[in-house]
């Protein structure tokens, strides 16, 4: 996958924003893609080149004029065939991971606080992904919601992300509860 399809994917919902699609990547999107609002700027730049969003100029009197951008025929096309490809298994680059496969050779402080520091982030991402989906549900349930909504996609997008955001909370929780407790009883082994 590339970038341009989580951006073809973001503008399916409406007319945005180079900023406002910056925030639904924070928000919506960071489950599945990360990118920078720079990296944004540069593939919307891309492909209104190659025609697959058309951008156009809002006229604002109290503040700067804004360029909001839709998914094109031709966008439209890209994200088909993006859609009939074979996907890539999930992979996954961690380098905390990578620095807990090490923890018996290393000082485990600062790793423990990149543990609870990344609950934490995990937990706050759960509660982003919450109110994503309370606002795309409205004052259905769940299940209604799914049974009967016209499009379902971004919120299965947030299941998702509220899945693997709650497994990397608890693997972190009990990974650092665990070096805690080896620490405490084996106090002289240190490293």
């Amino acid at each position: 996958m590339a970038l341009r399809h989580a951006v073809l994917a973001a503008l399916l919902d409406g007319e945005y924003t180079g900023y406002q699609l910056a925030k639904i990547f924070d928000v919506g999107v960071s489950n599945f893609w990360y990118a920078s609002p720079q990296q944004l700027y540069t593939e919307l730049a891309k492909l209104e080149k190659s025609g697959m969003i058309s951008g156009r100029q809002v006229i604002q009197l109290d503040r700067p004029n804004k360029r909001v951008f839709t998914v094109t025929e031709a966008g439209l096309d890209e994200l088909t065939a993006f859609a009939a490809a074979a996907s890539k298994p999930l992979s996954i680059r961690d380098d905390l991971a990578v620095k807990v496969q090490a923890i018996d050779h290393l000082d485990p402080a600062p790793v423990l606080a990149q543990l609870d520091e990344r609950a934490a982030e995990a937990t706050a991402k759960l509660a982003l992904f919450d109110q994503g989906m309370r606002r795309l549900r409205g004052d259905l349930d769940e299940e209604e919601f799914l049974r009967s909504s016209e499009r379902v996609g971004p919120y299965l997008t947030y299941l998702a992300g509220c899945r693997l955001e709650r497994e990397m909370r608890d693997w972190c929780l009990s990974t650092a509860a665990l070096l805690r407790s080896r620490a405490a009883s084996h106090p002289k082994e240190g490293r």
